[in-house]
């Protein structure tokens, strides 16, 4: 078997696992380890098809939650609408940069999306909230502004939409990550569109992150309960990992 197919498939076993455990944040880590660890050269390619494999997780995530009713879908969806738009505008400006220069931004982003999951998530919010136009005025230029810097950085940007969405109805964080995830997936399925149109995804290690990413969840969805108990601690952790390995993509960066 190749052995990078094979390397790509637990890239995306580990990014499911801990997508699984933590929820935000997760995706952040599959271009990364499609550069450093599969060993794809271009950065445009590890953004392009790591963004086909958030938005493939997301879609599975998003149809389990919107079976069990948790999902705002009118806040939803007038969060994504602009959100999408910026998100075509976003991946058409991120391949006009050079790559290194690319992942400079990206390992910026990175460190913002781990000290961001330093903070306890609160639970507050009302579980009854719905749209109306003022709720519409605050949440459409949120959507759009999030929706660019997911398309220019490749990544799902849950970590930046689920409090968008809690800011701008009031809605509880449960339903605010179930929400996001109607985002995450028109996010990362146009920016990896935008991707493909330019020859830029790379549809082996597609695949093979798909097929990792399955046993992931698995994975995930049996020690989720372990750490239930830990979870503040656990979930610092990994946003420390995270902080560090975007340290790491701006040192490789600037050193070419």
């Amino acid at each position: 078997m190749d052995a990078t197919l094979v390397a790509a498939a637990l890239s995306g076993a580990v990014v499911a696992l801990l997508l699984t455990l933590f929820g935000g944040g997760g995706s952040v880590l599959a271009a990364p380890l499609l550069l450093y660890v599969v060993g794809v050269r271009d950065a445009h390619v590890a953004i392009g098809t790591s963004a086909a494999a958030v938005a493939v997780n997301a879609a599975i995530g998003l149809a389990a939650q919107a079976k069990a009713g948790r999902i705002k879908w009118p806040c939803a969806l007038t969060f994504g609408a602009p959100g999408l738009l910026g998100s075509l505008a976003g991946a058409r400006l991120a391949k006009s940069v050079a790559g290194g220069h690319l992942l400079v931004w990206f390992a910026l982003a990175m460190a913002m999306v781990g000290l961001s999951m330093f903070r306890a998530p609160g639970s507050s919010g009302d579980p009854e909230a719905h749209i109306d136009p003022a709720k519409v005025a605050r949440l459409v230029p949120v959507g759009a502004a999030t929706g660019l810097a997911a398309g220019f950085f490749g990544i799902g940007g849950g970590f930046l939409i689920a409090p968008g969405l809690m800011a701008a109805t009031g809605m509880t964080l449960a339903n605010a990550a179930a929400s996001s995830l109607v985002s995450v997936t028109l996010f990362g399925a146009t920016t990896s569109l935008s991707y493909a149109t330019a020859g830029m995804v790379d549809g082996r290690l597609f695949l093979a992150l798909i097929v990792g990413g399955a046993a992931g969840v698995v994975a995930g969805a049996r020690l989720a309960p372990s750490l239930a108990a830990k979870g503040l601690l656990a979930r610092r952790l990994f946003a420390a990992m995270i902080v560090a390995t975007a340290i790491y993509v701006l040192w490789r960066a600037l050193n070419g």
